[in-house]
């Protein structure tokens, strides 16, 4: 058993003094990019009747409107494993954080509906790209004692950014006629906070190394933990870059790897489709669809908020104890059950009460389980060589399959009603559950590159 020893701002694990000031800037930083996915993907929620009325739209264009964000942000996340690994994590990260202040003012001043679905789908790509890049950067400098804490901090950035989208929503309700265009502008203020942020962090050793800059990396390292650390981790960062990387689609489907793409794939999938972004996205209509009036269903919005950001300690605070595993077995499990009980609420046309629980605690559930272990086991899972070119893909799946459900929800929730809708995300739920349980592994308390060597047999 390994003895951590406090020495001021540090502590001692395996002989190795981590300096936990310096990575907690890092992080936070670097998780700032959570809050503007979190706030970019949710502020529409409360813009929706405004924008729909303004533009006079259908629920099919509904759905387009509220759904191509998400294309955009597949787009961003096919890109950035490329240009992360020719720019660097850091640079991507600067131009995701201009486009994201860019595209808000962009929107919310949109003169028509094309105009405003282009300069959304602008928006989704730096989504995409800050969605991609903050997990794996974090992932790539943090020591493998405190990464699962740090990813998850960039769960929490991302939960943090949709309660203040909910919070500005609330407060721009009543500024007239133009109040959804200052919801969408408002999101310019955290992207220029971001931007000059950025100035503040350390490049990725690993991608330092790959790019033969062992020096410049070897100084970033000495910093985290001191020379002897510095030493082994380039040691083992090199011998996994024994093979060449390589940024080809066929390389992901090598005989050694392909599983693990594959396994990363579902992760994303799962991820989006059990249905938490429907609520964020609706969650005003779902309230007003349960009686509750206008005002009240966006206080309960930052309700939801609130419940987010809480619960996503409880996955901080337990990710490297408890393991990446249980917390995405549980929580499908849970998620589903929760979905059939909403499903119930609104078939029996229970009060607006028991439709409130309901929602918060399926929020709740993900917060603390699949939510932040989704980035976490994403962005340690895949070897050196490919993590960029896998991570696209995989996020790439995870975007189209937020579309989907989003673009789809009112559709569905029109055609077929609330009651089936959630009973098919229990159904995904249950699917998600059974995956969990025989193909996903291990990977707390591993470095990147034991996770590498693991995952190979």
């Amino acid at each position: 058993m390994a003895v951590i020893i406090p020495i001021n701002n540090t502590y001692t694990h395996t002989n190795y003094p981590i300096n936990k000031k310096y990575v907690y800037l890092i992080s936070s930083i670097a998780a700032l990019g959570g809050i503007l996915f979190g706030y970019d993907l949710v502020i529409i929620s409360g813009a929706v009747p405004f924008f729909t009325d303004f533009f006079k739209l259908s629920d099919v264009e509904k759905g387009w409107a509220v759904g191509c964000l998400n294309l955009g942000a597949a787009v961003g996340a096919l890109v950035s494993g490329k240009l992360s690994d020719i720019l660097g994590r850091k640079k991507l990260l600067m131009f995701a954080a201009l486009l994201f202040a860019l595209t808000g003012m962009g929107t919310g001043w949109a003169s028509n509906f094309n105009l405003f679905i282009a300069v959304r789908m602008l928006s989704g790509v730096a989504v995409g790209a800050a969605a991609l890049v903050c997990p794996v950067y974090v992932s790539e400098i943090v020591p493998a004692k405190m990464r699962g804490k740090m990813v998850s901090y960039y769960q929490l950035s991302i939960v943090f950014g949709i309660l203040l989208a909910y919070i500005a929503n609330f407060l721009l309700l009543d500024t007239g006629i133009n109040n959804w265009r200052w919801m969408f502008s408002s999101q310019a203020l955290p992207a220029i906070v971001f931007f000059i942020g950025l100035f503040f962090v350390a490049e990725s050793p690993r991608w330092l190394i790959s790019k033969n800059k062992d020096n410049e990396a070897k100084l970033i390292l000495e910093r985290i933990s001191g020379s002897q650390y510095a030493a082994t981790e380039i040691k083992q960062i090199k011998e996994s870059y024994a093979k060449k990387p390589s940024n080809s689609v066929k390389a992901l489907f090598g005989k050694d790897v392909k599983h693990i793409v594959l396994i990363g794939i579902v992760i994303a999938i799962c991820s989006q489709a059990v249905g938490q972004n429907s609520l964020f996205s609706y969650a005003p209509e779902i309230f007003k669809q349960a009686g509750m009036s206008q005002d009240t269903a966006f206080l309960q919005s930052i309700i939801i908020g609130i419940i987010t950001c809480s619960f996503t300690f409880i996955a901080i605070s337990s990710i490297d104890k408890v393991g990446r595993k249980k917390l995405l077995f549980y929580g499908s499990l849970l998620l589903g059950l929760d979905a059939v009980a909403l499903a119930a609420a609104f078939y029996f046309n229970l009060p607006g009460i028991f439709v409130l629980v309901f929602l918060l605690a399926f929020i709740g559930i993900y917060s603390a389980t699949i939510g932040p272990v989704t980035w976490v086991i994403l962005s340690e899972m895949f070897p050196n060589r490919i993590r960029s070119s896998a991570m696209s893909l995989a996020t790439l799946s995870l975007w189209i399959t937020n579309f989907f459900t989003t673009a789809l929800f009112p559709i569905m929730s029109g055609g077929l009603g609330l009651p089936i809708t959630f009973l098919i995300h229990a159904g995904i739920c249950l699917l998600y559950f059974l995956f969990i349980r025989v193909k996903i592994p291990e990977t707390k308390g591993k470095s990147l590159e034991e996770i590498e060597k693991m995952l190979a047999h």
